[in-house]
């Protein structure tokens, strides 16, 4: 699992997870959404991708230190703090997500937002 993390391949059960996942989510949409994408607000825009610009910024540094042979113990700091920072985007915008789409869809009466959560969280925590 760590070098499947590692190396970006993904497991049959994780391709069948999101192909599931995706298929929830093709059947309703949130947040005056139309089919696979959500509306955001320039604001919301401007701070995920910031998060995402600083985790890019981490990436090169990270290549920056293989190519000049640093010591792997200071690699792997930086891999750390990297992976901290992806995991503070996954929060962040899973919060928005919840607190979003899926509060929308149960005040409208409906489930399966939250069934597709469920889901998502599973696949989260794997």
């Amino acid at each position: 699992m760590a070098e499947e993390l590692l190396t970006g391949n993904r497991t049959e059960m994780d391709a069948e997870d999101e192909r599931e996942i995706e298929s929830e989510a093709e059947k309703s949409c949130c947040c005056g959404s139309t089919g696979r994408k959500k509306d955001r607000t320039d604001e919301e825009k401007q701070q995920l991708i910031h998060r995402l610009n600083r985790i890019e910024g981490q990436i090169r540094g990270i290549r920056r230190m293989v190519e000049d042979d640093d010591y792997c113990v200071d690699i792997l700091t930086q891999v750390s703090a990297t992976s901290c920072a992806m995991n503070g985007f996954t929060k962040e915008l899973l919060a928005r997500h919840i607190k979003g789409c899926v509060t929308e869809d149960i005040r409208d009466g409906s489930e399966e937002k939250v069934d597709e959560l469920v889901k998502l969280i599973q696949k989260l925590l794997k």
